[in-house]
Formats: structure tokens, C-alpha cells, sequence
């Protein structure tokens, strides 16, 4: 059953050194407050999954916490390139990183049955694709009824998952709105999780089309963090600062420069600051 803790405290009982860690979120509800929590406590060795990498990922490479990363697309969107994330592939700083890509259907379905604790995840793909090519945990099986050849990669069974959300009640049961991505697959399918939210409330409003509903025994802690998901946006509750992400290309080109960002903003810096720089994006889309 889910316990409502600070996300400092849900950060030291739920993320150690080493883990397999999943920070997922679709374009918006990307779980930033949490990733800037680990970097203060200086969680290292970590192995990272996500579909699709952002800036987020970036910090993270970037302060040395990772020494590996599980991913199907990875850049600054629609800007460029992650920076600290080709340093640490191209040049081994701060340290050298594994990597092992995937497609989109590939970590779906391999989230999918991590959730459904299964040990692999077979669909039809990588078809004419290089990666099986240079990923040896892209196989495949064939279908014992018809023949057929599927392509199969590992489930993910990540040791904690964090994911960003709407609203939790004061039993722990999360609710998920707009764009949904698979952070219900990857809360499910983990040994652990952590939700960060824009609020607690007495009671869950009813589910709209295309929302999720987290049940309190699936998750282990929940921190209320009001912008906890800032530059991404928290759809009915703040937009993407996009001048954030164009801002970014800049800060992460440099080795000094980041460092020097990655210490003011964040080893400096307190949860409580993601709602103060969320509320000044939505004043001025306002």
C-alpha cells in the first residue's frame, strides 16, 4: 500500500546505488523533481531505462549517476542532440556509459510483460532492422500454433519506477490525464515506485476518456510535489516551457558550463522551486 512521504524520503527508501531505475512520462508528466532528488543524494552506478530520453536523462548522464541506459529514441525534442549523453557514448565523460536501443514497439511490449511478469515480450518487428544486428537482446521465437517467426526481447522488470501524475487521494491511488504513455506498464511492472503529484486530495474525480487510475497497492510511495514535472508540462495544471528546452542546447555543450547549471539549479536548489518555475511558464502563456 502506497505511503505518503516527502519525495526526499521516497527518493532515500525506494532508489539505491545500482538499480535499475524507469522514469517515464509521454511528452508531458516527465518526473523531473524526483530525477534532481537523486542527483542531491548522489545515487550512482544506476542503470536507466525510458523510451524517450530527454534532458532529464541528460542531467543524469551528465553528473556521472549512470552507468548504463535502456532506451528507443533519445535527443532534446525538437531541438538536437543530448549533449552529456554523446559525451559520456563519445568520450567516456564523466564516465563511459553502456547503451542498449531498442524500438518504440519493443520497450512497449517489453514493459508490458515486465507488468504481466512474464520473462520476455514477443510482437512482430525489427523486420529488415540493423539493431538485432549490434543488440543481442533482440531475438526471436517462432509460434508454436502457426509457425510464424516473432521478434523477442527481454521484459523490463525495473527495481523502482517514478512517474509524474495528476492527483493521488490520501489512500495512495494515483490518477493519470492526458497523453498517457506507459507509465502504468512500468509502474506495474517494477519491485518498487515512487509517483510524485500535483495534488493530494480527499477524493479521486471520476476518470475522463484516455485517464488511468493507479491502485494505492500497486505503488509504494507518493510525494506531493506541486510543478514536480517542470520544463514538461502537467496537462490542467501548467504548459512545457519550450524556451527551457531551446535553453538547454546551450547549457549542455559545455562540460563547465552544465557543471556550474547542475550546481546552482540543482544541488542548490529545493522541490518546493518546480512549483514557483511552473507557475511563472503558465503567467506567461497567461
Amino acid at each position: 500500500m502506497a505511503r505518503i512521504v516527502s519525495l526526499a524520503e521516497a527518493v532515500e527508501e525506494n532508489v539505491r546505488d545500482g538499480d535499475t531505475v524507469a522514469m517515464e512520462g509521454f511528452t508531458h508528466l516527465i518526473p523531473y523533481a524526483a530525477g534532481h532528488e537523486m542527483i542531491r543524494q548522489g545515487r550512482t552506478d544506476l542503470f536507466l531505462v525510458r523510451m524517450t530520453p530527454d534532458i532529464l536523462y541528460d542531467q543524469l548522464i551528465g553528473v556521472g549517476a549512470a552507468r548504463g541506459m535502456k532506451f528507443s529514441w533519445g535527443g532534446n525534442p525538437g531541438v538536437g542532440s543530448l549533449h552529456r549523453f554523446r559525451d559520456a557514448v563519445e568520450n567516456q565523460w564523466p564516465r563511459p556509459i553502456e547503451i542498449e536501443e531498442h524500438s518504440h514497439a519493443a520497450m512497449a511490449n517489453a514493459y508490458e510483460a515486465g507488468a504481466a511478469n512474464l520473462p520476455f515480450a514477443a510482437f512482430r518487428g525489427y523486420i529488415g532492422a540493423d539493431l538485432p544486428k549490434v543488440n543481442l537482446n533482440i531475438g526471436s521465437v517462432t509460434c508454436p500454433f502457426t509457425g510464424e517467426v516473432l521478434a523477442a526481447v527481454p521484459a523490463i522488470r525495473p527495481d523502482v519506477t517514478i512517474i509524474h501524475a495528476q492527483r493521488a487521494d490520501r489512500k495512495g491511488n494515483v490518477l493519470i490525464e492526458g497523453i498517457v504513455g506507459v507509465q502504468k506498464e512500468a509502474v506495474l511492472a517494477a519491485r518498487r515506485s515512487i509517483v510524485t503529484v500535483e495534488e493530494i486530495v480527499d477524493e479521486l474525480d471520476p476518470p475522463s476518456p484516455n485517464s488511468v487510475v493507479l491502485p494505492g497497492w500497486a505503488v509504494t510511495a507518493v510525494a506531493h510535489v506541486p510543478g514536480g514535472a517542470f520544463p514538461s508540462y502537467a496537462h490542467g495544471y501548467y504548459p512545457r516551457s519550450n524556451a527551457f528546452y531551446i535553453r538547454w542546447d546551450e547549457i549542455a555543450r559545455d562540460r563547465e558550463t552544465f557543471t556550474a547549471w547542475i550546481r546552482e539549479n540543482v544541488l542548490a536548489a529545493k522541490p518546493e522551486d518546480f512549483a514557483r518555475h511552473a507557475a511563472k511558464t503558465a503567467a506567461k502563456v497567461a
